[in-house]
């Protein structure tokens, strides 16, 4: 049964459906795979399994009666940390949230649940997810599969490893900064980063808030392309409160073949050196669509300043986070940022700078920011889909030393900020582009590489089905070694 529980989701709820197997069976499967696994990776950090298994012995009982409760009847899965679930805390890694239990669902939990979906645990974070690697005190470290000494990626970095090793057969992550897109690179999953707004985040927030941040969205990660399609269409669509007045018409792909497509590629950018093998990787993948009848540019690119855009991203970025400092770490933040010399433009005087931000300054980088956006439309008149890199290089060691800021990776023989990444995560998410990562190689040492799919805003179907074609043209998913 080993080659079931890597099967994809959209399998798995057809044979589930067939009656070739059962919800509990299953869920059983999985269960018992997450006790032979999850130990070395602690991926998944609690369950609720007496009520996971009364779900999927109703989901049986359903099929037998003839009833389907949607796309997702009966099929097992697990939850982002930070996302509420009933009968499970909500921490987002804090210790003082321990004890946290909502007292309702997030509405896209409701809507998993709605479709079918058996949900029987939630994935590591973070510290306020607020990392690219997966750590916290209360629950601990987890371990990317391909190598444990390795970080999975954060935010949702439970969610990719545990998809991966073959623990759950579906997940929905969060991304603001990455989350979803370095833990699907780093662990050799499928993430999508929805357009902005499309699947409201209601339920996905510390307590009392309710309010959808900026840049922050809420998508699916999988073992496939066709399962964050599948996903994306049960989470996505309006808030209720919003649905009186307008529904989610999202276009279709832009074909059904590569080359039906027109791609711009990036390898590299001095904002961010990326590694000359990640680089090698992207250009062999350039190099197929070509062969393949894609037209492929490497020149093309949106007519903007690409270090005047990283900077307006971490300005809006690090705004966007701040209502997560209580009110002495701002007060404390605002007086070390009036002391910052002005030519200081490190990442941490960036982040003091923008975690203080008068509104008006926020409106002039919003300003900013809309201006950009017209920009990227024009490119996508052009192109349909632009691939880049997902983060600097492939996953690195666990380093929980110092502050993120502080911390460092090695790429091209160079010790570069970790916080380098964040440019190729802005790249779509200062200007709410969906973005689809797929797997697309592997280096000498044989960790995933990814690439990410850059469409214009509402192309999330394009996104998908691109990584759909070169999922069954040049690579799928690969399982990690040791976890048959």
């Amino acid at each position: 049964m080993t080659e079931v529980a890597f099967r994809s989701a959209a399998a798995l709820a057809a044979a589930i459906h067939r009656r070739e197997i059962g919800s509990r069976e299953l869920l059983e499967h999985y269960l018992a795979r997450a006790d032979r696994h999850n130990a070395a990776l602690n991926a998944i950090i609690v369950t609720d399994l007496e009520r996971a298994r009364r779900r999927a012995n109703e989901a049986d009982a359903a099929l037998a009666r003839g009833e389907n409760w949607g796309p997702l009847h009966g099929l097992p899965m697990t939850i982002k940390e930070s996302f509420d679930v009933v009968g499970m805390p909500t921490t987002w890694g804090l210790p003082e949230l321990k004890e946290n239990l909502p007292a309702a669902n997030a509405l896209a939990v409701d809507r998993l649940l709605g479709a079918g979906a058996v949900i029987f645990g939630k994935t590591n974070v973070p510290v306020m997810l607020a990392d690219s690697q997966s750590y916290n005190p209360v629950y601990g470290t987890t371990n990317n599969p391909w190598n444990r000494s390795l970080t999975p990626g954060g935010s949702s970095g439970g969610a990719a490893a545990a998809l991966a090793a073959g623990l759950t057969a579906l997940e929905i992550g969060s991304d603001i900064g990455g989350s979803i897109r370095n833990p699907a690179h780093y662990c050799g999953v499928y993430g999508h980063k929805p357009s902005y707004g499309i699947a409201p985040p209601r339920g996905q927030a510390l307590p009392g808030n309710v309010a959808a941040s900026d840049i922050s969205v809420i998508g699916p990660l999988a073992r496939s392309a066709a399962d964050l399609a599948l996903e994306l269409d049960v989470i996505a669509g309006p808030d209720p409160i919003d649905a009186a007045g307008w529904q989610l018409a999202l276009a279709s792909p832009r074909g059904n073949k590569l080359p039906d497509y027109r791609a711009a590629i990036m390898l590299d950018d001095p904002n961010c050196e990326v590694d000359r093998e990640v680089q090698t990787i992207l250009q062999n993948l350039a190099d197929f669509l070509a062969r393949e009848g894609v037209r492929v540019s490497d020149r093309a690119r949106p007519d903007i300043d690409l270090a005047h855009f990283h900077a307006v991203y971490i300005q809006l970025l690090r705004a966007g986070t701040s209502r997560r400092l209580n009110q002495q770490e701002f007060e404390q933040q605002t007086e070390t940022a009036r002391r910052l010399d002005q030519a200081d433009q490190s990442y941490f005087a960036r982040t003091l700078r923008a975690n203080t931000l008068a509104h008006r300054d926020w409106l002039a980088g919003n300003e900013e920011r809309h201006r950009l956006r017209l920009k990227w439309a024009e490119f996508f008149r052009e192109y349909d889909l632009l691939l880049c890199p997902v983060t600097a290089g492939a996953a690195y060691p666990h380093d929980h030393a110092g502050e993120r800021w502080e911390r460092t990776i090695l790429v091209n023989g160079k010790r570069v900020p970790v916080t380098d990444d964040l440019f190729w995560a802005g790249l779509s998410g200062l200007v709410y582009l969906p973005t689809t990562v797929a797997p697309v190689g592997a280096t000498s040492k044989g960790l995933p590489v990814g690439v990410q799919i850059i469409g214009p805003q509402y192309g999330d179907r394009s996104c998908i089905a691109f990584a759909g074609l070169l999922e069954e043209a040049f690579r799928g998913f690969v399982a990690p070694p040791g976890f048959g």
